[in-house]
């Protein structure tokens, strides 16, 4: 059975990172878009990140190009367009997919481990949030239109527990 630090994601520079080396943080799993409605939810992601960074938080985006094509950009400009309108800080990876045959085997762990609504298992639209607790445990998934502000209590719970 494959757990959450057996996999690896791609960063934005083409790098590699194994999700091992989050072992014991909280995590906050995001799929982006630097040009849909949700997107002012980059302001509250960092939010979290700067409120809860030192306590165990880590917030991980991942730009995704499937909704009505709303990341169309490269690496560089996604990256510019998050650190200059968002000021974004909290680690951004590479362009992947997270539903169909391409997705990212990140996010078809995630749909395994916490259905959406009504059981569905789908990435329904950009800033679909998965929290993952320091464990390794998918806790809870939000859709889009949860702000990240509304996570905060759980998160908070979250860094509370023990690894």
């Amino acid at each position: 059975m494959t757990s959450l630090y057996d996999l690896t994601v791609r960063t934005s520079d083409g790098g590699a990172q194994t999700l091992d080396a989050y072992r014991g943080k909280v995590l906050v799993i995001v799929n982006t878009a630097s040009k849909c409605g949700f997107t002012p939810q980059y302001e509250g992601l960092e939010a979290l990140w700067r409120q809860y960074g030192d306590a165990g938080l880590v917030v991980l985006g991942f730009p995704c190009n499937q909704f009505g094509g709303q990341e169309p950009g490269t690496a560089e400009q996604i990256a510019s367009f998050c650190s200059t309108k968002y000021d974004v800080t909290f680690p951004v990876m590479a362009k992947i997919d997270v539903n169909g045959g391409q997705a990212d085997p990140l996010f078809q762990w995630l749909k395994r481990e916490k259905t959406g609504f009504l059981g569905t298992s789908g990435i329904k639209w950009n800033f679909t949030k998965f929290l993952v607790g320091r464990d390794g445990r998918v806790i809870g998934r939000y859709p889009p239109s949860t702000k990240p502000q509304a996570m905060a209590d759980a998160v908070a719970a979250a860094l509370a527990q023990a690894a």
